[in-house]
């Protein structure tokens, strides 16, 4: 698989965040707007239990690429 084919899904049971690779612009809103969550230095690096739903949406929402969605 190519790395950017690579899609990742993180779910706390109320709300998943998906990662798709290769939209990912690296623009670093993520890790700034939340950077108990987005970590991109560790495994996995989204650690989608460490902030509400309503702050992650709210950080996911403002990725410039689309690279970060969720449902």
């Amino acid at each position: 698989m190519e790395p950017k084919d690579i899609t990742k899904e993180y779910t706390n049971g109320e709300l998943t965040v998906v990662w798709q690779a290769g939209k990912c612009i690296h623009s670093g809103n993520c890790v700034r707007n939340n950077p108990d969550v987005f970590q991109p230095k560790e495994k996995p690096w989204i650690k989608i239990d460490a902030s509400s739903s309503e702050k992650i949406r709210e950080t996911v929402d403002k990725c410039p690429s689309g690279a970060l969605t969720y449902f």
